[in-house]
C-alpha cells in the first residue's frame, strides 16, 4: 500500500501504522518504506509520515538523514502544519552533524508568520540544547526573541525552553514580566503551569517578603521574653536597640508588579485543570501576604473530589501547608474526613491533615472520628490512626490522659497489630509522666505472654527496664520469662532483653545476677554479630574484673540516665523548603532538574527594569522643569511640547524653519530664555511680515539646500542681536500672552500660522510660484472643533504648505479661503505617476498623484487626484471608467464623468480607492467617446496610510505594545544632504503619509536606541493604515556623524517590511 500510486491507499496504510504505534507495537521495520513517502504531495499523508518519523527518527538516524533535504523544503511549505512538522522531525534526529541545519531552521521558524510554527521552534530549542550544549548562546538569542512574542500560543512553550536552557538568566524576564502576567489567563493550561512556576522563582528574587514585618515582630517578642530572665545589662541594651530598629522600620508596601502577579493568577484558581490550581496555590503560599493566602483553601478542597492520583498530590501539599497555615483549612475540617472507599495512602494523608488541624476546640470531634477509624479492616490505616492519636495527645496536653486511657483499652483488642501499635504509642506517652502511670506499666508487663509483634515486645521490655524502680517485683520475673525464650526471639527483642538484664543487675543485683550472666552467655554465641558485640560490651561494663577500665565506675550513669521524652512530629514539618507542587516536594528529596526556591532579598531590586511601555527614555532637566510649570504657562506656549496637536504642528514647523526654537532653550537649560526667544520670534514675525512676503515672491523658483542653510544662519544671527536689544520687551509680551483672553490667544495663533507659511515656503524642496490666494490669512479653529468637517470634494494641498506641515494640519478644520477650489496646485506638488502616455492615448495623457487628503465619501479610501491633458487636435468627450478589476477586498469610488475636454485644455478629477492595505494594483478601463485604454494604479506602500495625531507619551505607550515580531530595526548612515532635522522630517514624510509626533526635547539619552554615545536626535512619526486602521510608528534616532537607527512598529509585517525599505532608501540617498 505504501508503494501504491494512489494517495488514498498510502493514507490508509499510514493510518494503520500510526494506530500500531499508538497501541505500543513496534513499527520500526517499516521505516524505509515510510521514509520514501516523505516527499508525497498529499498533505494528509505527509502529516502522518512526519508523525511516524518523529517517533523513529532517533533509532534510524542514517535513513532519516537521507531525507533532510525534504525536511528543509518542508520548512518553506505554505502550510503551517507542514512547516511545523518538518521542524519537529528535524529536531528529533539526534545527530551532531546536522546541528547547524537545526539551528538555522529554528532561527527561521522563530520569525515565522504562524504562531504555531514559532511554538514548534520553542519546543525544538531544548532538544538542540541537549544535543549540543555549546549552542547555548545562540539559543538564548532565539529565546529572547520569542519571549517578546505577544501570542499566547508561544508564551508557555518559550518559558519552558527558558527553564530548560537558561533558568539563571532572570534578566531576560524583566522586560517581559508584565506581558506574561497579562497573557497568563489566555495561555493554554500546561503553559500556565510552567509560567506560574517560573514567575514564583522570579518574584522571590525581585520582591520583598510581604510577611517580613510580622516575622520580625514575632522574633522580637521571643527575644524580649527570654531576655527578661537574665540580669545582664548588655543583653537588655541589645534588646532595646533591636526594639528601636523594629519601630523605625518602614511599613511594608507591596510592589505594584507583585500585586499584578497575585491579581492575575487568582482567577486561575477556578481552572478545570488541577495542575493549574496547584501551581497558583503554591504561588500564593510562597509569595502572598498571610492575610491573602486563605483564598487557595477552597480551590484545593475542591480538588479533593477528583481522582485519587490528584487527591494524593493535593493532600501532600495541604499537609505541608497546614503545619504553618493551620487556620485557613480549619473551616473545611469535614472535607478531610475519611471515606471507606479511599485508598490507604489517601487515608493516611487525610489523617496527617486532621492531626495537624487538631486544637483545643475541635479535638473532641477529631478523637470521635479516630475511634471510628480504629474499627476499620485496613490494618495499616488502623496503625496510622493510633499514631495520630498519640500525636494529638502529645500536642494537646488537656487530652493526654483521655488518649492514654483510650489506648490502654485498645490493649485488650483481639487484633494483635492494634495492640502492638498501641503499646508503641503508649510507651512514648508514658515517657512524659512515668511516675503517674505505674499501673499501666504493670498492665503492659502482663502482655508479654500474648503479644508476638517484635516491636511491641521490645517496647514493653524497654519500659520495664527504664522504670524498673516503679515495678520492682514484676521486672525480675519478666526477665526470667524472657531468658527462657531468648534464643527464639527476634534481634530487636534480644537487644532489649540484654538492656533489661543490665539495668536490673545494676539496681537489683541480688535477684538478677545469675539471670544476667545466663543471658550474657546466651548472647555471646548468638548468630547476629550486633548481639554478640552488645553482650561483650555490657559484660565488661557491669561485671567488674581486674581488666575493667575506668568506664565501669560510670555504668549506672550510662544505663540509667534520664532520657528526654520523644517528640512526635509530622513527617511533613520541613518539606516546605522544597517548592510546593514539585516532584522534589512529593518525594522529599531533590529530583533532577529541580530549581531551588530562592530566599527573599534583603533590599528590593530596582523595579524600573520591568518598565517596558517603551524603552525608558532619560528625560533632560529642562524637560522636567517644563512639566512642573505646565499649569502656569499659556496653553499655546511654544515652549511646551505636549499641549495639543495644533501647538505641536506649529512648534515643529517653526523649529524646522529655524534653529532658534526650543532646542536652543534646552541647551541653555533655562525657562526664561526659552520664553524670551519665543516672544522675540513672534515680534520678528509682526515687524517683518510684509517685507518677507515680497522677498519670497521675488525669489527664484529653485534653490539649493546650501543656500537655504546660509539664509537660516543669517536669520539666526539677526534674531540673536534682536534678542539682546529687547529682553525687557519680550518678557512683558510673554507675560501679557500668558494672561490673555481666548480671543487674544486665537490672534496669536493666527500669527504663528503666518510664520508657519513663510517657513514652509523656504523648506519646500521644489517650491512653485505662489498664487494670489496664498496671500490670504490661514487660521486654525479652536481645539474644541478638532474633528474634521466632511468636505464634498477633496482638493490638493495648497502650494504654500510644506508636506510635513500639511500632514500635521490634517484632521483639523481649515477655513474655506484656504482650501478653496481655486487654490488647487498643479500635480507637481506631490509626486506624479503616469497613467496614460499621450502617444498611447492618441493625444490624451493622464497623470495621477496621491493627494494625501481625506476622501470625503469614504474615510477608508485613498484619494487619487488625476490630471487629464488633451494634446490632440480634437475634443475628448465622455471621459469615464469601466470594467474595474480588483483583488479581493478592494473597492473603488469612480471619478465623476468629464463630459467635454477641449483640445489643449486640462481637467482634474478625484477618485477613491480602498487598497485593503495591500500594494496590489487597481486595474480598469479609461474610456472616451471613441476609445478604451487599459490602465492600472499601483500605490507605493507609504501612500496606504493616513497621519494620526498623538502625543509623545501616547506614541511610547503604543510602541510598547508593538514589540517583538511587530518591530523592525535597521541601522543606517544618513545621506550627506539628510543630516539636519528638517531634511529627515521631509524625507520620511515624503516616503510615507505620516505625521510628526511632537517631542519634548530635541535630544534624548537612551542606550536602548542602540547607538554609540548620547545624546541622539530622535524623530517620531505616526499613522494608521487607511483601510484596516493598523498603527504604523516610525522612529529615527540619529547622531551628529550621520549614524542612525530606524525602528518601525506595525502589526502588519508585510507593510512594515516594505515601508522600512522605502524609508531607508529615502534617508540614505
Amino acid at each position: 500500500m505504501l508503494d501504491s500510486n494512489k494517495d488514498s491507499l498510502k493514507l490508509e496504510a499510514m493510518k494503520r501504522i500510526v494506530a500500531m504505534i499508538a497501541r505500543g507495537k513496534n513499527a520500526s521495520d517499516l521505516f524505509p518504506a515510510v521514509v520514501k513517502n516523505v516527499a508525497c504531495k498529499n498533505i494528509e499523508v505527509k502529516k502522518l509520515v512526519y508523525v511516524y518519523l518523529v517517533r523513529y527518527a532517533e533509532e534510524q538516524q542514517d535513513l532519516a538523514l537521507l531525507s533532510i533535504s525534504t525536511f528543509q523544503r518542508g520548512l518553506k511549505d505554505p502550510n503551517q502544519l507542514i512547516r511545523a512538522s518538518a521542524l519537529r522531525v528535524l529536531s528529533s534526529i539526534r545527530v551532531t552533524i546536522i546541528v547547524p541545519i537545526m539551528m538555522l531552521a529554528i532561527k527561521e521558524a522563530a520569525s515565522d508568520m504562524s504562531p504555531y510554527v514559532r511554538k514548534t521552534a520553542a519546543h525544538a530549542i531544548p532538544k538542540l540544547y541537549s544535543l549540543d550544549p555549546e549552542q547555548k548562546d545562540q539559543l538564548i538569542e532565539v529565546i529572547e526573541k520569542l519571549l517578546a512574542d505577544k501570542t499566547t500560543l508561544v508564551a508557555g512553550s518559550v518559558v519552558m525552553a527558558f527553564e530548560e536552557v537558561c533558568p539563571e538568566r532572570i534578566d531576560l524576564i524583566h522586560k517581559n514580566y508584565r506581558k506574561l502576567c497579562n497573557l497568563l489567563i489566555d495561555v493554554e493550561e500546561w503553559g500556565q503551569v510552567v509560567i506560574i512556576n517560573m514567575l514564583t522563582r522570579y518574584a522571590r528574587t525581585q520582591f520583598l517578603n510581604p510577611n517580613i514585618n510580622e516575622n520580625l515582630l514575632e522574633e522580637g517578642c521571643d527575644k524580649t521574653f527570654y531576655g527578661s530572665d537574665g540580669n545582664d545589662d548588655d543583653e537588655e541594651d541589645k534588646d532595646k536597640g533591636e526594639a528601636a530598629a523594629l519601630a523605625k522600620r518602614k511599613p511594608y508596601v507591596m510592589d505594584p508588579d507583585h500585586r499584578l502577579l497575585l491579581r492575575n493568577t487568582k482567577p486561575l484558581l477556578q481552572s478545570r485543570n488541577a495542575a493549574v490550581v496547584m501551581a497558583v496555590a503554591q504561588l500564593y503560599f510562597h509569595l502572598a501576604p498571610k492575610a491573602e493566602v486563605g483564598v487557595i483553601a477552597k480551590a484545593l478542597v475542591r480538588l479533593l473530589r477528583s481522582h485519587s492520583e490528584v487527591q494524593y498530590v493535593v493532600l501532600q501539599n495541604v499537609a505541608t501547608m497546614t503545619i504553618k497555615r493551620r487556620g485557613m483549612f480549619e473551616p473545611y475540617l469535614k472535607s478531610f474526613y475519611i471515606r471507606s472507599t479511599d485508598p490507604t495512602q489517601i487515608k493516611v494523608l487525610k489523617l496527617e491533615v486532621l492531626t495537624n488541624l487538631a486544637n483545643e476546640t475541635n479535638i473532641s470531634t477529631i478523637l470521635r472520628e479516630f475511634q471510628t477509624y480504629i474499627k476499620s479492616m485496613d490494618k495499616d490505616f488502623v496503625a496510622a490512626t493510633i499514631q495520630a492519636i498519640g500525636r494529638c495527645a502529645t500536642n494537646i496536653g488537656e487530652v493526654r490522659d483521655t488518649c492514654l486511657n483510650g489506648l490502654v483499652q485498645l490493649l485488650s483488642n483481639r487484633d494483635e497489630l492494634v495492640v502492638a501499635e498501641s503499646v508503641v504509642v503508649i510507651k512514648k506517652l508514658l515517657q512524659m509522666q512515668p511516675e503517674k502511670h505505674s499501673d499501666i506499666i504493670k498492665h503492659m508487663a502482663k502482655l508479654t505472654d500474648n503479644i508476638q509483634v517484635p516491636m511491641a515486645r521490645a517496647s514493653i521490655l524497654w519500659l520495664i527496664g527504664e522504670y524498673c524502680e516503679h515495678v520492682p517485683k514484676i521486672a525480675p520475673d519478666v526477665l526470667r520469662k524472657m531468658a527462657k525464650s531468648f534464643t527464639n526471639e527476634e534481634d530487636i527483642v534480644k537487644l532489649q532483653i540484654l538492656n533489661l538484664a543490665a539495668k536490673l543487675y545494676l539496681t537489683n543485683s541480688k535477684q538478677t545476677k545469675l539471670l544476667t550472666q545466663y543471658v550474657l552467655n546466651l548472647a555471646k554465641y548468638d548468630q547476629n554479630y550486633d548481639i554478640r558485640d552488645r553482650a561483650r560490651f555490657i559484660r565488661q561494663l557491669i561485671v567488674p574484673t581486674e581488666k575493667s577500665g575506668a568506664l565501669s565506675k560510670y555504668a549506672k550513669k550510662l544505663f540509667l540516665a534520664l532520657k528526654p521524652a520523644p517528640v512526635l512530629e509530622s513527617p511533613f514539618k520541613d518539606r516546605d523548603h522544597f517548592q510546593l507542587g514539585s516532584l522534589s516536594h512529593l518525594l522529599n528529596a531533590k529530583a533532577g532538574g529541580y530549581q531551588e526556591l530562592p530566599d527573599w532579598p534583603e533590599a528590593a531590586p530596582d523595579p524600573s527594569v520591568r518598565n517596558v511601555e517603551v524603552p525608558e527614555w532619560t528625560k533632560c532637566s529642562s524637560r522636567e522643569k517644563r512639566k512642573e510649570k505646565k499649569v502656569e504657562k499659556p496653553f499655546y506656549s511654544d515652549s511646551e511640547g505636549e499641549s495639543g496637536p495644533t501647538e505641536s504642528a506649529d512648534s515643529e514647523s517653526y523649529s524646522s524653519g529655524s534653529d532658534s526654537g526650543s532646542g536652543s532653550a534646552e541647551s541653555s537649560g533655562s525657562e526664561s530664555q526659552e520664553s524670551e526667544e519665543a516672544s522675540d520670534s513672534e515680534e520678528e514675525v509682526k515687524d517683518t511680515k510684509k517685507k518677507k512676503k515680497k522677498e519670497e515672491l521675488k525669489k527664484p523658483v529653485q534653490r539649493s539646500e546650501s543656500e537655504q542653510s546660509s539664509e537660516e544662519e543669517v536669520r539666526k544671527r539677526a534674531r540673536k542681536q534682536k534678542q539682546q536689544k529687547s529682553d525687557s520687551e519680550s518678557e512683558s509680551d510673554n507675560d501679557s500672552d500668558s494672561e490673555s483672553s481666548p480671543s487674544e490667544s486665537e490672534d496669536s495663533e493666527s500669527e504663528v500660522d503666518v510664520k508657519n507659511k513663510k517657513k514652509a515656503v523656504q523648506s519646500k524642496a521644489p517650491p512653485k510660484p505662489v498664487t494670489k490666494e496664498s496671500k490670504k490669512e490661514m487660521s486654525l479653529l479652536d481645539l474644541d472643533d478638532f474633528e474634521a468637517a466632511p468636505s464634498p470634494q477633496v482638493t490638493p494641498v495648497n502650494s504654500f504648505l510644506s508636506s510635513s506641515l500639511a500632514t500635521d494640519l490634517e484632521g483639523l478644520s481649515l477655513s474655506d479661503s484656504v482650501l478653496s477650489p481655486t487654490a488647487i496646485s498643479p500635480p507637481g506638488a506631490q509626486k506624479s505617476y503616469e497613467l496614460l502616455h499621450r502617444i498611447t492615448g492618441e493625444g490624451l495623457s493622464v497623470e495621477y498623484c496621491f493627494s494625501r487628503q481625506p476622501f470625503g465619501p469614504d474615510a477608508n479610501m485613498v484619494a487619487v487626484q488625476m490630471q487629464f491633458v488633451n494634446s490632440a487636435a480634437a475634443d475628448a468627450k465622455n471621459l469615464h471608467m469601466e470594467d474595474v478589476k480588483l483583488q479581493s477586498g478592494m473597492r473603488v469610488k469612480e471619478f465623476p464623468e468629464i463630459e467635454l475636454l477641449p483640445a489643449g485644455e486640462t481637467a482634474t478629477a478625484v477618485m477613491g480607492i480602498d487598497f485593503c492595505d495591500s500594494t496590489q494594483a487597481a486595474n480598469f478601463q479609461l474610456c472616451t467617446h471613441s476609445r478604451k485604454f487599459f490602465v492600472s494604479i499601483q500605490p507605493p506602500v507609504g501612500e496606504l496610510m493616513k497621519p494620526v495625531f498623538m502625543t509623545e507619551n501616547e506614541f511610547k505607550k503604543e510602541q510598547g505594545q508593538l514589540m517583538g515580531m511587530n518591530e523592525i530595526t535597521e541601522k543606517l548612515t544618513l545621506g550627506a544632504n539628510c543630516r539636519n532635522e528638517h531634511a529627515i522630517v521631509q524625507k520620511v514624510t515624503a516616503a510615507a503619509n505620516l505625521s510628526r509626533v511632537p517631542c519634548g526635547s530635541d535630544k534624548e539619552c537612551s542606550p536602548a536606541l542602540g547607538l554609540s554615545a548620547p545624546p541622539f536626535r530622535v524623530h517620531r512619526f505616526g499613522g494608521r493604515t487607511a483601510s484596516g486602521g493598523s498603527l504604523v510608528l516610525v522612529t529615527v534616532a540619529s547622531e551628529e556623524d550621520g549614524a542612525a537607527r530606524l525602528t518601525l512598529n506595525c502589526d502588519k509585517m508585510v507593510i512594515g517590511t516594505m515601508l522600512v525599505k522605502d524609508v531607508l532608501l529615502a534617508l540614505t540617498q
